[in-house]
């Protein structure tokens, strides 16, 4: 009896021990009579100071500050990004996989903003605490990295005590300066009374379209739902590859819309039908395509703008309406063997009709698996390079338009690993979707060598049809998320891409609309090793205007360290004869500037960026001695671009890759640019791609004028005097001690005390600047580590 005494008397000693973690008492809450509206004082203050981490799937905690549905919704210790996991999870999605607090409470999310102990002069809510923990500690120690943080995502008062005790400074917002005192009272007197949100009317009038975007929805929803063959399969096509849009209609200034599947018709509130990708099956006879009303913030990570005016509606006509189908049009059913693969889903439909949708709107196309709904892109961009430009295939020399029967009698050989999110594990590394792709490839190339034995021409090259195409695109690769912009934009690249119409179908099904997040790992790996056929096969493209004998040397060069590149030799990679011929032994670069300066629709504008593209016969250009003129600083400028420059050599953290620039000039103007890092990979041919295919000494910058991508790395802000020393260091510096302290003067620390007034500048100059497509930058990649700036 006495040994149980004492067991009992040990072990109860051992949890007094581990629970002497201190529980944080409540908040007191200075008492104010106003009520504090939501939309009008609250919102602001969360846009600018929460919005910025918490809005998408990489949120911490999958606090999603973006709507008041978000705020409510509140957090979950759940993870979404898990490349891991055996089985898929279920999704939660904002807006889909409930629609209420009680249903998120269900999906084990629980509140930030609600506290049963809270009382008429104290507040305990989770998100009470961390603000005052942030006023009380506003001191930035150590490194911040809230994506990659290993975080308790506390749910109660003993699990924050643990988070304050295991993470000292690290209150909210997490790793950035305190919000003013102003914001800290609005927020407090708000979570006091209650936490509301906007009234039903208030929150009527957000949902509710504009009176001109009425109009505009009924025409195209008169469109989208007409009960013909024709129409329906054309709707189901153009879903697929438009739910991501955020529409707009020229009519209605500042709406944005999404095109869902609704249970409802038109006239009735749309009710989402709540499938995981856009071709699974509705499990319903009828449904109807809506126009929802987005009134979250827009953030530009997932800000992708299509367009709808009755250009585009004629448009759509003349490729689907008027063409006379394949086949007499009928309706196809969602069976996934046959809505997973769009080569037979929409077999009916003329491939040039598609193509030419495709081609319309190149940029949108390549911009959703350039940045697309996942927020965080590691594992799917580690299979392409830093930098590179794209090109698209004629449609009057693609083999897919030539001979539609190629996808017919392919179709099996053209399937993705998309079929289902949940594949067993022992499939992980299987090389059937390889052997089938190889078997399509091999097949096209014969198809090819035959309409074109004496190889491609120039016009083999889309030109654009339109000012307004995009026929040549360029991808910058920001580490673990990347940017699509018009044109040539920055130094010749190593590699470029030719894009035909199977491969362009290929990379969005298997990268957008076939991509589920919540995947197991089967499905993730799978995506992403197929993804390694897709950007080979683009290569390729490319080299088959090469020379024949030296394709194979050139693509070896792309695949530095590759074991199995040997092994592509059965690829028919010289058997293309060569109809171009060249005039120098730079045959890439002659092939580029044919397409640019002479081939390409003028009106397109597109011409090579003068800053950063340096021509073979130019001279290299080098520091000037002093500076005089502005030609002076353009030069110095140009010299920080190539390869050897100080910062790109030794500043090689990957979270020093995409830096937004303001110079303050000394007559009260500015003038911005973004500095993008391209670093080299010997090749990026593997899932596991690490530090050892990395060369800084082979890494340059790009220098641009314009924005550049969603999450900014670090904001750089100097006076026009301090503009030579600044660029002398950036392309002088060996990495001492000395030196980069002399930098971390330029460079804008998330502990600066100015933080957040530099943010505001930049966001605000953005929207300045295009309105249209700007959206809220994202400060989740921001410099981890502190420094101070004196």
């Amino acid at each position: 009896m006495k040994m149980i005494f004492l067991l009992g008397f040990v072990v109860s000693l051992f949890f007094t021990a581990c629970s002497s973690t201190p529980i944080p008492k409540a908040v007191k809450i200075d008492a104010t009579a106003s009520k504090v509206d939501y939309l009008k004082e609250v919102k602001p203050i969360l846009e600018k100071r929460c919005v910025t981490c918490h809005s998408c799937y990489n949120s911490p905690c999958q606090a999603k500050m973006s709507s008041f549905e978000g705020v409510d919704r509140g957090a979950s210790k759940l993870l979404v990004y898990d490349a891991l996991r055996l089985t898929a999870a279920s999704p939660t999605r904002l807006f889909i996989d409930a629609k209420s607090t009680e249903g998120w409470r269900k999906k084990e999310f629980y509140s930030l903003t609600q506290s049963p102990d809270s009382n008429a002069t104290h507040n305990d809510s989770i998100m009470m605490h961390l603000l005052y923990d942030k006023k009380e500690h506003p001191e930035l120690i150590g490194e911040y990295a809230p994506e990659s943080d290993e975080l308790i995502c506390p749910r109660n008062k003993e699990e924050l005590g643990e988070y304050f005790e295991e993470k000292p400074n690290h209150g909210m917002p997490y790793g950035f300066p305190a919000i003013k005192e102003s914001e800290y009272e609005t927020l407090a007197a708000w979570l006091h009374q209650g936490a509301k949100g906007p009234t039903k009317e208030e929150q009527l009038k957000l949902e509710t379209p504009s009176s001109q975007a009425s109009l505009e929805i009924k025409k195209w929803e008169d469109f989208f739902n007409k009960s013909d063959a024709k129409h329906k399969m054309t709707a189901r096509y153009l879903y697929e590859h438009l739910y991501l849009a955020h529409i707009y209609f020229s009519t209605a200034k500042g709406e944005y819309y999404e095109l869902v599947r609704s249970y409802t018709p038109s006239g009735v509130q749309p009710q989402i039908i709540p499938t995981l990708r856009p071709f699974d099956d509705p499990e319903v006879s009828v449904f109807y395509y809506r126009f929802v009303k987005i009134h979250s913030t827009i953030v530009h990570k997932t800000h992708m703008v299509f367009k709808f005016d009755d250009r585009v509606l004629t448009r759509f006509h003349e490729l689907f309406i008027k063409p006379k189908w394949d086949k007499k049009p009928y309706e196809v059913g969602y069976d996934a063997e046959i809505s997973s693969n769009s080569f037979v889903a929409f077999e009916q439909i003329p491939v040039r009709s598609r193509y030419q949708f495709l081609l319309d709107n190149a940029h949108y196309i390549i911009q959703t698996f350039i940045r697309g709904p996942v927020c965080r892109g590691q594992m799917a961009l580690n299979v392409i390079h830093d930098h590179f430009w794209i090109m698209f295939q004629d449609p009057d020399a693609d083999m897919a338009v030539l001979h539609p029967e190629l996808l017919k009698e392919q179709a099996y050989n053209l399937a993705l690993p998309i079929k289902n999110v949940d594949r067993s594990v022992f499939q992980v590394f299987s090389d059937e979707y390889r052997e089938r792709y190889e078997a399509y490839y091999k097949v096209k190339e014969e198809l090819i060598t035959k309409e074109f034995p004496q190889g491609m021409s120039l016009d083999a090259i889309w030109k654009g049809d339109k000012p307004s195409d995009a026929p040549l695109l360029t991808i910058y690769r920001h580490f673990d998320s990347a940017s699509v912009h018009k044109g040539v934009i920055g130094e010749e690249p190593r590699t470029m891409w030719v894009i035909d119409y199977a491969q362009l179908e290929r990379i969005y099904y298997n990268l957008v609309a076939g991509y589920d997040v919540f995947g197991n790992i089967t499905h993730q790996t799978n995506i992403r090793r197929y993804m390694d056929f897709l950007r080979i096969e683009g290569e390729l493209n490319f080299l088959s205007f090469m020379p024949s004998e030296k394709r194979f040397s050139m693509l070896k060069s792309w695949y530095i360290g590759d074991k199995e590149l040997e092994t592509r030799k059965n690829i028919r990679i010289s058997l293309l004869g060569d109809t171009i011929a060249y005039k120098t032994e730079n045959e890439k670069n002659e092939f580029i500037n044919m397409v640019v300066n002479g081939h390409i629709l003028k009106s397109t504008d597109i011409k090579f960026d003068t800053l950063n593209y340096i021509a073979p016969d130019e001279k290299t250009p080098c520091i000037p001695k002093s500076y005089k003129i502005d030609a002076d600083f353009i030069e110095a400028a140009r010299s920080l671009t190539l390869s050897g420059s100080g910062f790109t050599t030794f500043m090689t953290d990957s979270g020093a890759n995409n830096i937004f620039l303001r110079i303050d000039m000394s007559d009260g103007t500015y003038i911005t640019k973004n500095l993008v890092i391209n670093r080299w990979h010997d090749n990026v041919n593997s899932l596991f791609n690490g530090k050892g295919v990395l060369d800084s000494s082979k890494d340059t910058m790009d220098i641009l004028n314009f924005s550049v991508g969603s999450y900014p790395n670090a904001f750089v802000v100097l006076k026009e005097k301090d503009l030579a020393d600044f660029i002398g260091l950036m392309k002088n510096m060996t990495g001492t001690d000395e030196e980069i302290g002399r930098l971390k003067k330029y460079f804008v620390s998330r502990s600066d005390k100015q933080f957040w007034e530099v943010f505001d500048w930049f966001q605000k100059d953005y929207y300045k600047k295009d309105s249209l497509r700007a959206g809220l930058y994202d400060l989740n990649r921001y410099a981890r580590t502190v420094w101070n700036s004196k």
